[in-house]
């Protein structure tokens, strides 16, 4: 049965950030996979390097048994560099909120869907992909302010789903 195109766009949860979330109650729950979008979710916008705050993340996360992998809509190179230095996998160009990406991420990570959980600032990408393929999805606020242009367009209509959806 296809996806209800609201039940699509809510996330399971908001929080504030990745540090916030219950990594222990995920683990506990049989999470082995976290998938995370990297702008402005685990690092700022369009950045070219990980962040103090990216790293911790990602050492946080792994410490409770979960293993991440950063899947981007973000060109190859720059998301390819970001993994590599954080130490984890990649999916670029993932097609968010198609469901190509979040699919060759489980495959890599050799998980399942029951056993992933994706995690992003943006309900039109991040939040729909996920949901799509059937993984747990939550959503964080943006991580810094300074965003690029089309983001910053679907963040008023982000707002008027977040408000009718009650996220």
């Amino acid at each position: 049965m296809p996806l209800n195109i609201f039940k699509a766009m809510k996330p399971e949860k908001v929080y504030e950030n990745l540090v916030q979330m219950p990594w222990d109650k995920f683990a506990s729950e049989g999470i082995k996979t976290a998938l995370l979008d990297f702008d402005n979710t685990l690092g700022p916008d369009h950045a070219t390097e990980p962040e103090e705050y990216s790293y911790k993340c990602v050492k946080m996360i792994e410490e409770h048994g979960i293993r991440c992998c950063l899947v981007s809509n973000a060109k190859s190179g720059r998301s390819a560099k970001i993994a590599e230095m954080l130490g984890i996998p990649v999916v670029t160009y993932a097609n968010k909120p198609g469901t190509s990406g979040i699919f060759k991420a489980i495959s890599l990570m050799e998980s399942s869907p029951e056993e992933s959980l994706m995690v992003g600032d943006q309900v039109f990408t991040d939040v729909i992909a996920g949901n799509r393929a059937g993984v747990r999805t939550f959503m964080v606020e943006k991580l810094h302010k300074p965003e690029i242009w089309y983001v910053m367009l679907k963040r008023p209509f982000e707002k008027l789903v977040r408000i009718f959806g009650k996220f």
